[in-house]
């Protein structure tokens, strides 16, 4: 390939890549899960039986237990009452937009110091990347506990905290790929013509780029999806009573082996949604990345 077809960027048309991975049974499967879930959050007001947090006094049992799945409560009740499927909906919405929104902030992060430090290197790249090196030292987890623990826990602290750790992943692979761009005989051939820092960096550099941020985006959203439901399950994520799938399973554990369906209907959410953007970002990097072709 020359050096000219690099400089004009991806050539691959996203209608091409839509349609062979639509071809792909795990990642239709992946993208049919992605639909669900996301209608189900977007149309939750409507089409959720109850309120989130209303409380039916025929929602328990005689001895104050949590109703099994099933008649008027498909998926049962909680502890207090509350119809679980209702809860799971709306649970559903804060997952998706603490998923969307941190791994959104998260990219932005690091692909700007990527972008910086792979570009301009010495003085400014070591900076940068042991910055990042230091921040890849801490335990994700840990951190972002102890972030969420300093900041008052809502859904756009949640959201910042997961991506202040979740940034350096995406930071060191845009550094890699920069580099290695700004070494192109095209970059070299826009500095002799006169282009400008900012021209070269969003022109020319960026665009080719596009396809790794889109797998690394996909990929992101599982992990984020988790890290979120992993705070909320100790207590340091969104707040009750705003529903989240972490804390649904936090506020019924003490009832995992009498009334189990309240940790295995939110857990199954959880696990079906992180795998189904795991699905579908594998398939994305097999298509977009040309070094990953016929590998499947």
């Amino acid at each position: 390939m020359s050096e000219a077809m690099v400089a004009e960027g991806p050539r691959k048309e996203p209608a091409g890549v839509l349609t062979r991975i639509l071809r792909r049974k795990l990642a239709l499967f992946g993208l049919v899960v992605i639909a669900v879930v996301t209608a189900g959050a977007v149309f939750a007001p409507w089409i959720a039986p109850y309120r989130p947090d209303e409380q039916f006094f025929d929602g328990l049992t005689l001895e104050g237990a949590p109703l099994p799945p099933g008649g008027r409560f498909l998926l049962g009740t909680d502890l207090l009452g509350r119809d679980l499927l209702t809860r799971i909906l709306h649970g559903a919405r804060t997952s998706l937009i603490i998923g969307v929104l941190a791994n959104g902030m998260a990219l932005v992060i690091g692909t700007l110091v990527g972008l910086t430090a792979g570009y301009f290197r010495g003085v400014i790249g070591a900076v940068l990347m042991r910055f990042t090196d230091l921040m890849m030292a801490f335990p994700a987890l840990l951190l972002a506990i102890c972030l969420a623990a300093i900041f008052q826990p809502s859904l756009w602290i949640v959201a910042m905290v997961i991506a202040l750790v979740n940034w350096v992943q995406t930071a060191r692979v845009m550094y890699t790929e920069t580099t290695s761009l700004s070494e192109r005989d095209f970059i070299a051939a826009e500095r002799t013509l006169g282009a400008g820092t900012g021209r070269i960096l969003f022109r020319h550099i960026l665009p080719h780029l596009v396809p790794t941020l889109i797998v690394w985006g996909t990929l992101g959203i599982s992990t984020t999806v988790l890290l979120e439901a992993t705070l909320s399950f100790l207590g340091v994520g969104v707040q009750p009573p705003v529903p989240t799938w972490g804390n649904i399973i936090f506020e019924n554990q003490t009832y995992f082996q009498a009334a189990p369906w309240l940790v295995f209907f939110p857990g199954a959410a959880i696990l079906l949604l992180a795998l189904a953007f795991n699905l579908v970002g594998d398939a994305l990097r097999e298509e977009l990345d040309p070094t990953q072709r016929g590998r499947a």
